[in-house]
Order: structure tokens, then C-alpha cells, then sequence
């Protein structure tokens, strides 16, 4: 092994690492550069908590795409107004957010909207989910498409 190599795993093996952000500040940044775990989970898990995210509640998303910007526009309110009636028949507290455009609105000439469902994740929101479905594709938008992601790992 030659000279740089052997620098390079050192340099591995005591754990250095390089953080580049817009947002030095922010405590996540500052728990990691601290190491110190326990704060950074007692800060995130306030957070969490006081928002209803996840552990406290599930996220349902509802990825729109559609090389057709009218016709995702309309297919969004449709889906909208769909999951709102089908929700009025449930017991379980379901919070719907109106469609709105991705944050990265467009890739690959497709347009990209969401819609963004809080609840508990149960029978009966899975039939929610499953219905909201059926009922938009018997509409036939020729354009678009709905990928449905439960607790997705990424909201981009």
C-alpha cells in the first residue's frame, strides 16, 4: 500500500468528516457536530410531536404526474374533492391538504403536484386510499398518473 493510501484510511479510521450546508446554524448541524444524540432525538421528537408527523401520525402522499399542465391542474382538485368525500364516511380523524405543485414541479417534461393526507394508518384509511383510486382512474385522465407513497422517505 502506498504512502496516500495509508494516509487516507487513517484519516477514515478517525472518523473526520465535511459538512457543507447553507444553514450552519441549525440544530441538527450543531447536535452532529456535537455528537450529541440524545439532544438532537429529544429536539426532533418535540418537533415531530407538536407537528403530528411521524412517529405521532402517518403521511400519505399522493405523487401526481402528467406531461399535460392543464390536465394535472384539474386532476389534482379531482382527486382532492374525491378523498374529501370518501373521508367523510370514515371515523378516523384524516387531515387533507389541497393539491399543490411539487417542490421540483417538473422533470423529464412531467409536471409534478401532491397532495399530502395526516392520519392513522388503518383498515379503513387503506380503503380510503384504495377508493380515491378507483374512483379517479374510472374518470380517464389520458396523462396522467397517481403513485401512491405512505410514509415516504423524501416529500421532494
Amino acid at each position: 500500500m502506498c504512502k496516500w493510501q495509508e494516509e487516507l484510511e487513517e484519516k477514515l479510521r478517525s472518523g473526520r468528516v465535511i459538512i457543507q450546508t447553507y444553514s450552519p446554524d441549525n440544530y441538527c448541524i450543531e447536535q452532529a457536530k456535537e455528537q450529541n444524540y440524545e439532544s438532537f432525538f429529544e429536539t426532533e421528537i418535540a418537533i415531530r410531536k407538536q407537528l403530528n408527523y411521524p412517529p405521532f401520525c402517518d403521511i400519505i402522499l399522493f405523487n401526481i404526474n402528467s406531461i399535460d399542465e392543464t390536465e394535472i391542474e384539474k386532476a389534482g382538485q379531482k382527486i382532492y374533492r374525491i378523498l374529501e368525500n370518501n373521508s367523510k364516511k370514515l371515523k378516523s380523524n384524516v387531515v387533507i391538504f389541497k393539491p399543490v405543485q411539487s417542490p421540483i414541479n417538473k422533470i423529464k417534461n412531467k409536471y409534478r403536484w401532491r397532495i399530502i393526507v395526516k392520519c392513522r394508518l388503518n383498515n379503513n384509511v387503506i380503503d380510503l386510499v384504495n377508493n380515491t383510486l378507483e374512483d379517479f382512474y374510472k374518470l380517464k385522465y389520458k396523462k396522467t398518473t397517481v403513485i401512491v407513497d405512505v410514509n415516504p422517505n423524501s416529500m421532494m
